[in-house]
Formats: C-alpha cells, sequence, structure tokens
C-alpha cells in the first residue's frame, strides 16, 4: 500500500483529469497507457495481456468497413479481459453519435472484469459483462458481430465440451477451436465473428475437422496475416479470422479475402492493401 504523502500525490493528480468531457477515445487510451504500466512492471502471462492498440485498431478499421455493408447493432466479446479490444470496435463504430451499439463481454477472471466494468462506465458505453467460462452456456442474446482475442492453447475441462463440433477426438480440445464453435453459437444468421487467431491454426493434426464443421455452419470469408514487425518470435504470428454465419442473404464471397497487412513503415503499401479491401466488401459483401 502507497504511503499517506504518496497517496495524496495521485489524489491531486487525478484531480486535474477532466474525464467528463474526454471523449470515449482519450479515456481508452489513458486507461490502456496506465494498465501497461502495470503489466510490465507485473509481467502478467499472455494470455492475461490486453490486446495491443495495433492490432485492435486494425481489427476496428476491418469492423468499421463491414459495417458500411452490415451494421451491427450490438456485439459480443467472448474473452473480454480489461475490454481494450472491445471499446475500441465499439468507439470506431460510433463515431457517429448518433449510431447506438450494445456490448457483452465474457471473461473468466473477476480482476479483469472489473478492470473493463470502470472502462465501460468511464467511456459511458453501453455493456453487459459476465464473470464465468465462456465455454459453457451464456445468457446473451443472439448478436450481429462478434470480436475475440482468442487465448491459444488447450481446455482442461473436457466434461465442458462434450456437446462441442471441435472437440478433440483424443485429449484435450483445443481452446481456441471451441470459443470459435461458441461465439459462432451466439451469432445471428448473416452475422460476422472476426477473430485473432494463431496464424497456424490451419496447420494442426485438428484442421480437417475444424474446416469441416466451419464449412457447415459458417462461410470462410477471409484470413488476414498480421504484418511480420508485430512478433519477435515467428511461432507468435497471429492472423485475423474473419467468419459469416449461415443465414439471412450471407453467401460465400468469390474469392476468400487473403493476404498480409503491408508493415507500418510502408504507408503507400497500408493504404493500397485497405483500397483493396474495400474494393472486396464491395464485391462480395455489398447487399
Amino acid at each position: 500500500m502507497p504511503d499517506k504523502a504518496t497517496t495524496e500525490k495521485i489524489a491531486a493528480q487525478y484531480q486535474k483529469l477532466d474525464l467528463e468531457h474526454a471523449d470515449r477515445e482519450t479515456i481508452r487510451k489513458l486507461l490502456q497507457l496506465s494498465l501497461l504500466k502495470v503489466i510490465r512492471k507485473d509481467m502478467i502471462q499472455a494470455n492475461h495481456q490486453m490486446t495491443p492498440d495495433t492490432i485492435g485498431l486494425l481489427m476496428a478499421a476491418l469492423v468499421e468497413r463491414l459495417a458500411q455493408h452490415h451494421l451491427p447493432k450490438s456485439i459480443l466479446d467472448l474473452t473480454v479481459g480489461t475490454g481494450n479490444l472491445l471499446y475500441t470496435v465499439m468507439n470506431q463504430l460510433q463515431r457517429d453519435e448518433q449510431q447506438t451499439l450494445q456490448g457483452y463481454g465474457i471473461d473468466n477472471d473477476d480482476s479483469l472484469l472489473a478492470v473493463a466494468s470502470v472502462s465501460g462506465e468511464l467511456q459511458k458505453q453501453k455493456v453487459q459483462l459476465y464473470h464465468q467460462d465462456a465455454v459453457q452456456a451464456l445468457d446473451v442474446p443472439l448478436v450481429n458481430l462478434v470480436v475475440s482475442d482468442l487465448p491459444v492453447g488447450y481446455y482442461p475441462l473436457d466434461d465442458n465440451t462434450t456437446n462441442y463440433k471441435t472437440r478433440a477426438k483424443e485429449g484435450h480440445s483445443y481452446v481456441h477451436h471451441l470459443l470459435i464453435e461458441q461465439a459462432t453459437n451466439y451469432l445471428q444468421p448473416g452475422g460476422f465473428g472476426l477473430f485473432l487467431i494463431p496464424s497456424d491454426l490451419f496447420k494442426t493434426k485438428e484442421t480437417k475437422g475444424f474446416v469441416e464443421w466451419i464449412q457447415s455452419v459458417a462461410y470462410l470469408q477471409g484470413l488476414i496475416n498480421l504484418p511480420h514487425e508485430l512478433f519477435a518470435n515467428p511461432a507468435a504470428e497471429k492472423s485475423i479470422l474473419l467468419l459469416q454465419r449461415h443465414g439471412a442473404d450471407s453467401h460465400q464471397a468469390g474469392k476468400v479475402l487473403l493476404g498480409t497487412f503491408p508493415s507500418f513503415k510502408d504507408q503507400v503499401g497500408f493504404k493500397r492493401f485497405m483500397a483493396e479491401v474495400d474494393q472486396w466488401m464491395v464485391s462480395n459483401l455489398a447487399r
């Protein structure tokens, strides 16, 4: 616990903040920077860390482009953590103050959820947060959009996976497979899911069954690799998976959106790539 002098010094700094008149993104970034200092000092495990802004903003940019063709009214994050990714996307979609959006977040860590709750209150976001294991049945309605930075590894509670089509035939199941299936269960027909996944998702012994399950319930519309420069270890590289649930007016894109985001240092190449994404959405997703 800090001593009295330190507490008074911190309180004086807090008094200088005018959060009441700050916009949502400013508040989110302020909280994010504060938490990053704590995370680095305490060396928090990887699955408990926030989605970096570089990645969150890329996902938000894709969602914003999707919204031009399929405007979501509700959004779910099955691994909400501190809420940084969820609020990044919500803020991007609500740049038009008239746009209303209901958010839902699930996490099994009550400490992270407490941060997400405070962050949501300060940003005046309309969000409901649930403390539970996201693999089990959820008390949320079907939503238009799911975004999640998925944990990677095995899910240890085999009894909870009995009804999952993506469960492993032997041993523990991949938690990221289970969560993608669960997310799809809570998508409205025609709804979209954007998932941050390991780049080797389709290179494991479970790939065949996983792909068969995807084809039975959703369209695999896109797979975009993140810039290589974001990862010191190539084995840790990640991609963004875009799925659309069957139903409504959904259909398989004539050409799956594939590619790799250029380096952030290559501004010309990055703009060209995003223009290609825009054109792909007009050609394949426009109603």
